[in-house]
């Protein structure tokens, strides 16, 4: 069974579909989509895991953060820090379900969502197991080496934000990039890790999958690399494969 819901952050709505198992109370999933995303994201990919999650026997809570999809807020205004927030009242959503074993939560994230999933878990205190797909581990890299903005204080677009493809880009996203540093965070999260990451994406680098795994601290974490996965995994056979491997994760460790 599939249901809307929506919280708020800060006087902010957030839209959000929850997933509902046949059998309950069970484990609960919360999924972060990546920059530019929404809940649904890229050709349905969270859709298509967050239902085959539930068929196995989770609830799950696909939201998109404040700025994206169906939310309140204009995108230039958001942040990394304001992602974080966003994520940490989603799982204290999720827990409030009455379908929901609200001490078997699993957080998922993708790409910058991924960034924002370490740093949620680490601070978030209740999260069981965590799954990294394309995760970004360092997003100042991202965007002075590829986007060519700066993330410094000193001389801004006098707009207050820059033009990134069809995004306004807001200067307080690239002012808050420094000080979230997710590979200083994610050592105090002791729950299992499912680090997932293609070989070939072109957006963030494997390299990211392997700088989390040397962070990671908990004595259960495993890098799976998906072999001409892209950053999304863009066909039937990648998308079936790391859905597969993560529901699996999350139904074994939840």
């Amino acid at each position: 069974m599939e249901q809307f819901r929506q919280f708020e952050v800060d006087g902010q709505r957030v839209a959000a579909s929850i997933h509902i198992p046949a059998t309950t109370p069970a484990p609960g999933v919360a999924m972060c989509h990546g920059f530019t995303g929404q809940r649904m994201e890229a050709h349905f990919l969270f859709v298509e895991a967050a239902r085959a999650m539930c068929e196995a026997g989770l609830n799950v809570l696909r939201f998109d953060f404040r700025g994206s999809g169906e939310s309140d807020g204009r995108f230039r205004d958001m942040t990394i820090s304001s992602e974080i927030d966003d994520a940490l009242t989603a799982l204290a959503t999720l827990r409030a379900e009455p379908t929901v074993d609200a001490d078997r939560i699993g957080l998922v994230g993708l790409s910058l969502g991924g960034l924002v999933a370490a740093c949620t878990a680490a601070r978030d205190g209740g999260v069981k197991a965590l799954a990294l797909w394309s995760a970004v581990a360092d997003m100042v890299e991202l965007v002075g080496e590829r986007w060519e903005m700066p993330t410094e204080s000193g001389e801004f677009d006098e707009r207050g934000y820059y033009e990134h493809g069809p995004h306004e880009i807001g200067v307080p996203f690239l002012l808050d990039c420094p000080r979230v540093r997710p590979l200083a965070e994610i050592p105090s999260f002791g729950g299992p890790v499912l680090v997932v990451h293609g070989d070939a994406d072109q957006a963030v680098p494997l390299e990211h999958a392997r700088r989390y795994m040397d962070a990671i601290t908990s004595d259960d974490a495993g890098l799976f690399v998906v072999e001409d996965g892209d950053h999304t995994f863009s066909s039937i056979a990648l998308e079936r494969t790391v859905i597969e491997a993560t529901t699996s994760f999350f139904a074994t460790q939840l």
